[in-house]
């Protein structure tokens, strides 16, 4: 079964923002996040209807205490959101959805990071 698809023939859903989805991540390059892994969805749900594209960011069991990243629980463990490693995927490496969560948080620590 290839990325992006939960059975043969179903229509997948469209990703909204704060949720949550097991993501492929390979081919990388460098020191980017690699393998399939939780990611969380950030961009806004208008783009990701009409594009197939999500920007997300990876979620890594890693914990830093880096300002571009903030603590999660996810399936009773501790993990990190990795805002410094987001990324604009196909929505075809999108495997299953995991949960939702509120996704301000991660929304206002991207403002701090790209603002003036």
């Amino acid at each position: 079964m290839k990325p992006g698809t939960n059975r043969p023939g179903t229509r997948k859903s469209v990703p909204r923002r704060g949720d949550i989805y097991w993501v492929v991540l390979d081919p990388t390059v460098g020191r980017e996040i690699k393998k399939t892994r939780p990611a969380l969805v950030v961009s806004p749900d208008e783009m990701n209807q009409a594009l197939g594209t999500v920007v997300l960011a990876p979620i890594t069991s890693t914990v830093r205490h880096f300002p571009t990243r903030y603590t999660i629980r996810l399936q009773r463990k501790i993990a990190s959101v990795a805002l410094d490693q987001i990324r604009t995927v196909s929505a075809e490496r999108l495997l299953t959805k995991m949960t939702t969560v509120d996704p301000r948080p991660a929304l206002a620590i991207l403002r701090e990071m790209f603002a003036d």
